[in-house]
C-alpha cells in the first residue's frame, strides 16, 4: 500500500515496480525492488527521501551497479537510482559532475579541457556518486586525490555541502558510509595540463585495463580489497583457485581478482564463491580477504 501511495504522490517520477535489478547490475544478477525510483533533478530525490521517511520505507541509492552485488531475494523498500542526473560542468580548473554522471565520461571532459589529473579513473566504469561513496581508484590515484567537495541530501531531507576535510577518505573508504547520506553532485580540482600528454596516459591506461581485465563478460569488476603487503590475484593463483567455476560464476582466467559470470549465475553463486576464495585464502595463507564489492538485499526465500 504504502508503494502504491508512493506513485500516486510523486506521479510525475518514473517509478518501476517489482523490477528485477539484475536488468542494471553489472553482474547481470540480483532479485526485484520493490520500487525503483529515476529522480531527474535534486528536488525529486528529496521528495522520495521525505515520503520514505515520513511513510517508514527503507530506502537505499545505488550508482551505476558496477561494483555491486543485490542477492537473489531482491531489495525490500525504494531504490534510488541517479543515472538521469548526469550533468558535467567545467569552470577554469575545477569539474562539477552531478551523481549519475559516469566517470569514465568525466574523465573524458576533463581531456577536452587539457585539465590532468583525472587520468587514473579513465577506466574505471562506475558513477561519480558511486566512485565518491568508495574512493575508486586505480592505477596510483584515487578520487580523495583530485577531490574538493561534494553536495549531499541527509537522510532528515537537508542538503549539505562536505568539503574534503569531513570526507574521512581511507583506502576504499569515505564518510558517505558511514552515516545515510545521498551524493548528489561532485566538484574536483585539477590542473591546466599539455591535452596530448594526457591523452596519451588515458590511452596507456585504457588499454593497459583492456589487456588485463576481463572485460569481456559480465562482472563486479575487484571483488576485494588489497590487503597489507599482498596483490589479491597473485594469492588467489598461489591457491590453485584460478578458472574456478562454481555455478554459472568463475574466477576469471584473464585476472584472478574478478570473477565473471560465464552462464547465467546467480548472486548466491557468486556470494558462495567468494567465500569459498575467503575461506581457502585464510586456511593456505592466513591472509583475510575483505570485499571490495558492494553487498546488497535479501537472500531468496
Amino acid at each position: 500500500m504504502k508503494i502504491t501511495k508512493l506513485t500516486e504522490t510523486l506521479p510525475n517520477l518514473k517509478i518501476l515496480l517489482d523490477e528485477p535489478l539484475m536488468n542494471y547490475t553489472f553482474t547481470k544478477t540480483g532479485g526485484p525492488v520493490d520500487a525503483l525510483a529515476f529522480p531527474t533533478d535534486n528536488q525529486e530525490v528529496k521528495e522520495l527521501v521525505d515520503f520514505c521517511r515520513e511513510n517508514d520505507l527503507p530506502w537505499i541509492v545505488l550508482g551505476n551497479s558496477s561494483n555491486l552485488i543485490v542477492k537473489d531475494g531482491g531489495i525490500r523498500g525504494v531504490v534510488i537510482m541517479l543515472t538521469e542526473m548526469t550533468t558535467i560542468r567545467v569552470d577554469e580548473t575545477k569539474i562539477t559532475a552531478q551523481a549519475g554522471a559516469k566517470l569514465i565520461d568525466t574523465t573524458y571532459v576533463a581531456l577536452d579541457h587539457s585539465l590532468t589529473g583525472f587520468e587514473f579513473a579513465c577506466g574505471i566504469p562506475g558513477s561519480i556518486g558511486g566512485a565518491v561513496f568508495m574512493n575508486a581508484g586505480a592505477y596510483d590515484g584515487q578520487l580523495a586525490d583530485v577531490f574538493e567537495s561534494v553536495d549531499v541530501l541527509l537522510a532528515n531531507g537537508n542538503f549539505e555541502t562536505w568539503t574534503k576535510e569531513k570526507m574521512n577518505f581511507a583506502y576504499r573508504h569515505s564518510a558517505i558510509q558511514e552515516q545515510p547520506a545521498i551524493v548528489l553532485s561532485a566538484t574536483f580540482n585539477l590542473a591546466h595540463g599539455e591535452h596530448l600528454q594526457i591523452e596519451k596516459r588515458m590511452t596507456e591506461l585504457t588499454e593497459l585495463r583492456e589487456l588485463k581485465q576481463p572485460l569481456e563478460y559480465p562482472s563486479c569488476g575487484s571483488v576485494f580489497k588489497r590487503p597489507v603487503g599482498h596483490f589479491t590475484g597473485k594469492l588467489i593463483q598461489d591457491a590453485g583457485l584460478q578458472g574456478l567455476v562454481w555455478g554459472g560464476a568463475q574466477i576469471s582466467e584473464k585476472h584472478a581478482g574478478f570473477i565473471v559470470n560465464i552462464d547465467h549465475a546467480t548472486a548466491t553463486d557468486y556470494l558462495e564463491l567468494i567465500a569459498h576464495i575467503q575461506k581457502t585464502i585464510k586456511e593456505k595463507f592466513d591472509v583475510t580477504l575483505e570485499t571490495e564489492v558492494r553487498i546488497l538485499g535479501e537472500e531468496p526465500k
